[in-house]
């Protein structure tokens, strides 16, 4: 998502002077890794909009099953169907449009409080090491941004549609099979608890995305040419190329990114789903 050129900076790197350590030299600049706080803000107002979507399709498909009791629902009862799928599209309607509404509005704010977090981050990052940076919005990260959000818009609107196929053809192999309301609410809870775990899982990997890309396009405007891999270890199955690039301190372009073996592509951390990993920066007079 981020530009492949080199972009003129924002604001001059003016390391001021700074007294040797305690080893003769500067000290290194720190990795900047995606904040914690925005995933679970943003996983948890995805996850409110599923809890609440899926107690109401319990509710309406349960009250449309009832309809038909005492008597008992056999297979490939025609009225039976036909009140449950009329349910359901009232149901796809209502939430459709209910994420709609949610999408553009959750999204903007995801970006907007991941490009704060990255630049608090980074700009302390840099003051640690003794080197200050005045960042701007500039039209590199307003591009960014204006992608981060329609991939989120895209990824919400999403969840209810992957929701609701789910509960359809659970709803309609239940009247075909003649199952009782207990096997299906068993069904629908399954389902339900699948969509928080996606919800949860938009909400890592687009944080992890979000924080790469804009770090990517700080660190171009900055005039910082190369980054050195860190892996996060936070991942219960990391990628081997990655857990030997953050244990070798690879070094890589931040205008090419780092040439991933196992994939055979230029990637930057955070590119690859669930990749949790980061990168330092590498300034002149910092290293040994």
């Amino acid at each position: 998502m981020a530009p492949s050129v080199l972009l003129p900076a924002v604001d001059a790197i003016r390391p001021p002077p700074l007294a040797p350590s305690r080893r003769g030299r500067r000290p290194q600049p720190k990795a900047s890794w995606p904040s914690a706080a925005v995933e679970a803000a943003y996983r948890k107002r995805l996850v409110k909009l599923v809890d609440e979507m899926a107690r109401s399709v319990v509710y309406w498909v349960t009250a449309a099953r009832r309809k038909r009791e005492p008597e008992v629902v056999m297979a490939m009862d025609d009225y039976a169907s036909t009140i449950l799928a009329r349910a359901l599209q009232r149901l796809r309607r209502l939430w459709s449009r209910r994420f709609d509404d949610m999408a553009r509005r959750l999204a903007a704010y995801f970006a907007r409080d991941v490009s704060r977090r990255t630049d608090e981050q980074l700009k302390k990052i840099l003051r640690d090491a003794g080197l200050a940076v005045k960042f701007e919005l500039t039209k590199a990260q307003r591009d960014v941004l204006g992608a981060i959000v329609h991939e989120n818009v895209s990824l919400i609107k999403s969840i209810p549609r992957k929701y609701l196929d789910q509960v359809e053809g659970q709803v309609m192999r239940s009247v075909v099979a003649g199952r009782d309301l207990k096997q299906l609410t068993d069904e629908l809870h399954e389902t339900h608890y699948a969509s928080r775990k996606y919800a949860a899982f938009v909400a890592r990997d687009q944080n992890n995305k979000a924080t790469g890309a804009l770090q990517r396009v700080r660190f171009l405007e900055s005039n910082i040419e190369e980054c050195i891999w860190m892996h996060s270890g936070a991942g219960k199955h990391p990628r081997p190329s990655h857990v030997k690039a953050g244990r070798d301190k690879v070094r890589f372009k931040v205008s090419e990114g780092w040439w991933d073996p196992h994939e055979q592509q230029y990637i930057w951390p955070g590119y690859l789903i669930n990749c949790r990993c980061s990168c330092r920066p590498v300034i002149k007079g910092f290293e040994s």
